[in-house]
């Protein structure tokens, strides 16, 4: 395990310029609108409380770090889009802040009590399998030693990964699926808030929990807990393939 995360690329990340597009549209897609549910669970089971500080890992338009400070809890949240950066900041509450950053290289150190990063923000949005890391593993590590380094010790982590084994089980004609690295391949669309579409290529790195296990370790995490769970029914239950996501719960030791 290394402490230093790879070297990013000087262009932009293939997700920009598709959150460039989208803006605040993005906040209209289902797997959005349970914010609430999402957030009250992680209040529960991370043991958040007023005063506490959390980094929002991928943070996107904002919506988890908004909720997180409506309730009292001091929330940095981070994302490698502007525009995204941008439209979080113009809804932003106080308590909560946003900076542009890329979770690949995240250089907090040992300042939150809590870190997240939920609904694929950054966790598993890594990209296209690449020859120098043929298993596919160092940008999800990455993300996940810079979140180690950020929290105090003791601090928990809530992290979710979408399950390869719903996406297997739920393989669609405009996906293709990568056996060898766990990476989906999705050729969609995207809107604009005026309703304009733009030709997408989603890449998403997919996890069993054996896998999301075995890294969430290497990286340096003890791992608590991992749930099968679906956008705004987040709850404790034994993993299961008939489920978009998996959430780990984890802490620094």
């Amino acid at each position: 395990m290394t402490d230093n995360p790879p070297e990013c690329e000087s262009h932009e990340h293939w997700f920009e310029p598709l959150a460039e597009h989208m803006g605040p549209a993005y906040l209209r897609y289902s797997f959005t609108m349970g914010t609430e549910q999402e957030v009250d669970f992680l209040v529960r089971e991370l043991d958040l409380r007023p005063g506490m500080r959390v980094l929002d890992v991928g943070c996107g338009p904002g919506r988890h770090a908004n909720a997180l400070a409506h309730r009292g809890i001091e929330t940095v949240g981070v994302d490698i889009s502007q525009r995204f950066v941008d439209v979080a900041t113009a809804a932003s509450v106080p308590g909560a802040s946003f900076v542009r950053g890329d979770a690949r290289a995240l250089t907090f150190d040992a300042e939150f009590d809590v870190a997240i990063s939920l609904c694929q923000g950054a966790f598993g949005l890594g990209g296209a399998p690449v020859s120098g890391d043929p298993n596919n593993l160092a940008n999800d590590q990455a993300v996940l030693e810079g979140i180690r380094r950020a929290l105090r010790p003791t601090g928990r982590v809530a992290v979710s990964a979408f399950s390869a084994y719903f996406q297997v089980k739920w393989l669609e004609d405009q996906d293709r699926f990568d056996a060898a690295t766990a990476v989906n391949h999705e050729t969609t669309e995207v809107r604009d808030d005026a309703g304009v579409a733009v030709s997408a290529d989603l890449w998403t790195t997919c996890y069993t929990p054996r896998e999301l296990r075995m890294l969430a370790e290497r990286a340096g995490l003890v791992v608590d807990d991992i749930s099968s769970v679906t956008p705004g029914e987040y709850a404790r239950r034994p993993p299961t393939v008939d489920l978009h996501e998996f959430l780990l719960l984890a802490h620094r030791p």
